[in-house]
């Protein structure tokens, strides 16, 4: 069933279509230079991290009344004169270490970019949860605001990425170790789902997350396998994130990736920063606000959310997930919610008894699943 047919009961608070006439951000050189030759009023339209100074001819005669500026590079004399005729110009921060206005995902590149010549404190990801730790940013409201725009630009871009594709999130704990029964399970389990057209989506860190990104960005199931191998050599990223990322770099390169279609995406954050963010993923929405994260991360998993063994943070996903499908209008197409592990769901962490009374007579009893197998939660999602 496509995203079209099974719409997440939140999707309307959050999911914002880009074919929306009201959605007026220019974020990319062609969109620009199409912008510029239609004539189009620049009034209400932001520019969104863009290189201005090929533009300035047209700008300096165009009415700007209204323009904003978001970030990107604008030349000092073009920045005084569009100020002068009434755009709005937010420039960028050097300070911090992300671009706010940033129009684009991240890619496991940008993120990890000089982990192998100065380590991983050198990294965007290390700088990045590093500044929002710092005490002098965390009740500055600039800073707040940097991140909060940023966290807004990212989600938009994710929302493009995501448009018309049929999305099932995994959700699982950080801590399961490469090489562990568990972990193959989870790759083959995110593997399967995306060799059937859906592209997977969790919450972009390591452990089972990171499983199930590694087994939908393979090509094969044979693959599949041969990277469950390598990957095992390192099996934490704990004690050295740069040895656990740089061998994940390594096989993220023998399967190929990037050629074809996307099939992974993470959505991980740095509220957890402690959790390095996994690097099969197609593209990365790198989040500050965990929050808005979580209900992201739901929101887009419109085709079934699956669930294996977690501890804290997964049951905290789990009821954040429940609640808008148990509060959903009647006659509402809700996704799936499979939880795997009869133990663990019902005796380690026994979420289970409380999902089910919560269920019980209301249409979100009839999507809750319980399931043994990765094999028969791909069953159930895949018909």
């Amino acid at each position: 069933m496509t995203r079209e047919t099974r719409r997440h009961p939140l999707r309307d608070r959050l999911g914002r279509r880009p074919d929306d006439p009201a959605y007026r951000e220019v974020h990319d050189e062609g969109g620009l230079r199409r912008l510029t030759a239609s004539g189009t009023p620049l009034a209400g339209w932001r520019l969104q991290g863009l290189d201005l100074e090929p533009h300035a001819t047209y700008l300096s005669r165009a009415d700007v009344r209204g323009l904003v500026v978001l970030g990107g590079r604008v030349p000092d004399e073009l920045a005084r004169d569009l100020v002068v005729r009434g755009a709005v110009i937010i420039p960028s921060d050097p300070t911090c270490p992300v671009e706010p206005f940033r129009a684009r995902l991240y890619s496991p590149f940008d993120l990890y970019g000089g982990l192998e010549t100065a380590g991983y404190p050198s990294t965007v990801d290390a700088r990045a949860y590093a500044w929002s730790r710092e005490a002098r940013t965390q009740h500055d409201a600039w800073a707040t605001l940097l991140r909060a725009v940023h966290d807004d630009a990212v989600q938009d871009a994710l929302v493009e990425a995501l448009h018309g594709l049929d999305v099932v999130g995994v959700m699982g704990g950080h801590a399961l170790e490469r090489g562990s029964s568990d972990y193959a399970d989870a790759a083959r389990l995110g593997h399967a789902l995306a060799d059937a057209g859906r592209v997977v989506l969790t919450g972009g860190g390591p452990g089972a997350m990171e499983a199930a990104n590694l087994g939908a960005l393979a090509p094969t199931a044979d693959a599949v396998e041969t990277a469950l191998g390598r990957l095992s050599a390192v099996p934490s990223f704990r004690p050295s994130v740069e040895a656990w990322a740089e061998l994940a770099l390594q096989v993220r390169d023998e399967l190929g990736a990037g050629d074809g279609p996307a099939r992974s995406y993470g959505i991980p954050t740095w509220f957890y920063g402690h959790e390095p963010p996994n690097v099969f993923c197609d593209g990365i929405a790198k989040y500050f606000s965990n929050a808005l994260r979580e209900d992201v991360l739901l929101v887009q998993s419109a085709g079934g959310l699956v669930v294996l063994p977690g501890a804290a943070g997964t049951v905290q996903e789990i009821f954040q997930a429940c609640t808008p499908l148990y509060y959903a209008p009647e006659g509402e197409p809700l996704p799936p919610l499979v939880l795997v592990g009869l133990e663990h769901w019902t005796e380690t962490v026994p979420v289970w008894p409380a999902l089910r009374a919560l269920g019980t007579g209301r249409p979100l009893g009839e999507v809750l699943h319980l399931v043994e197998t990765t094999e028969e939660a791909a069953s159930l999602l895949l018909g």
